[in-house]
């Protein structure tokens, strides 16, 4: 008796390659090519900025005060003779560096917070909820400004401070998202297996919550990086002479009716960094919500 041979296709299994994934998942939409082209060039202006600055960001008097754009100075000068340009060059490493790493944290410990609260119910659920619910009354300004006051206003101390406040934002958003699936078979399937908690809730719940972990992470980074721009701009996060964006446009506000590019062009980086993490952001999600739509209708 012979076998029939067994078909190719069932054979074969075809090779996953991430990098064309992730290339649609970010390309696959005119908003994430708009977005990713955006945020390509705020990506190699943090990379490369101060490489590419035509003079120190803080050098005084490298033109005429309060100039105009010209060929010397493509976006002018502030009121100090310093080069608009290069300071703006020269700044994305706080505007976007900072926030990126206050987000991260923020989802570190408010993300999992959130996971573990769900997954585990109860009275610790209980527990954990009553307490990000009081966090989250808290006024963000006002517990930055405490912290600040306490530790002063470094780098670090702004990392941590802000990512202190969003984490029980994050953790109430998770949780909720997290609550839609812990009930679902492959929870259950893996606690049949006797795998342990954490295990379960990065390699089964994170996954499936994809989707809500992206869109809130772009979320949380606009506005960190709005409430950091915002705290330079109070004059108590970043200290003067540097060449934060939030800073600048607070220096350039006493000639914004005489030399209005160096106010309106770190305002309009700022807001433009914003939109193209929203456009990414808007772009993943979609695809993955088509992608998920596809496997349930087969």
């Amino acid at each position: 008796m012979t076998l029939s041979p067994v078909p190719e296709a069932l054979t074969h299994v075809p090779r996953r390659r991430p990098w064309r994934d992730a290339r649609r998942l970010l390309l696959g939409s005119i908003e994430g090519q708009i977005g990713c082209a955006i945020l390509l060039v705020f990506i190699l202006m943090l990379a490369f900025g101060p490489l590419a600055a035509p003079h120190s960001p803080t050098e005084i008097g490298v033109g005429l005060p309060d100039e105009g754009p010209s060929a010397a100075h493509l976006l002018g000068t502030d009121q100090l003779g310093r080069d608009v340009l290069s300071r703006l060059l020269d700044g994305a490493r706080s505007v976007i560096g900072l926030p990126l790493l206050a987000t991260a944290l923020a989802f570190v410990v408010g993300g999992l917070t959130g996971l573990i609260s769900a997954y585990a119910g109860g009275l610790t659920d209980a527990a954990l909820g009553r307490v990000v619910d009081i966090l989250v009354a808290l006024p963000p300004l006002l517990i930055v400004l405490v912290i600040i006051a306490a530790l002063g206003s470094g780098s670090a101390v702004i990392v941590i401070s802000v990512a202190l406040v969003y984490s029980p934002r994050v953790a109430r958003i998770l949780r909720g998202a997290t609550q839609a699936v812990v009930a679902n078979e492959f929870v259950q399937a893996a606690q049949a297996r006797g795998e342990r908690a954490l295990p379960i809730v990065l390699r089964e719940l994170l996954p499936n919550i994809a989707p809500t972990v992206l869109v809130e992470f772009a979320v949380r980074l606009t506005y960190v990086i709005i409430f950091i721009t915002t705290l330079n701009f109070l004059g108590v996060g970043t200290r003067p002479p540097s060449p934060n964006w939030g800073l600048m446009v607070a220096e350039s506000r006493p000639t914004v009716l005489t030399n209005p590019v160096a106010t309106i062009a770190p305002a309009v980086a700022i807001g433009l960094l914003c939109v193209s993490i929203g456009l990414v952001a808007d772009s993943v999600t979609q695809r993955l919500g088509l992608k998920k739509e596809s496997e349930l209708l087969r």
